[in-house]
């Protein structure tokens, strides 16, 4: 079980840490690039499906909030309840 909370408080991270690349723009020969798409490519199977259910609303992307909580509530129930 150690594994599995430690496994969410990194999918967690990332989603967190894709967020706030997400504020700032990247030009496509950035070293950084590399980084989101590794991101992207961990975070994407999971958010898609939620995209298709959970519509944005406005410039908020909902379905990536959703996924936060979802991934908190897991690591809740799974871990004892401490968050990050």
């Amino acid at each position: 079980m150690p594994v599995i909370c430690a496994l969410l408080q990194l999918y967690t991270l990332a989603l967190i840490l894709r967020a706030v690349l997400s504020w700032f723009p990247v030009s496509p020969d950035s070293g950084i690039v590399g980084v989101l798409r590794a991101l992207d490519a961990v975070i994407n199977p999971v958010l898609m499906p939620l995209r298709r259910v959970i519509p944005p609303a406005g410039m908020l992307d909902l379905s990536f909030l959703v996924l936060i909580i979802l991934v908190q509530v897991i690591h809740g129930a799974l871990c004892g309840g401490s968050i990050l």
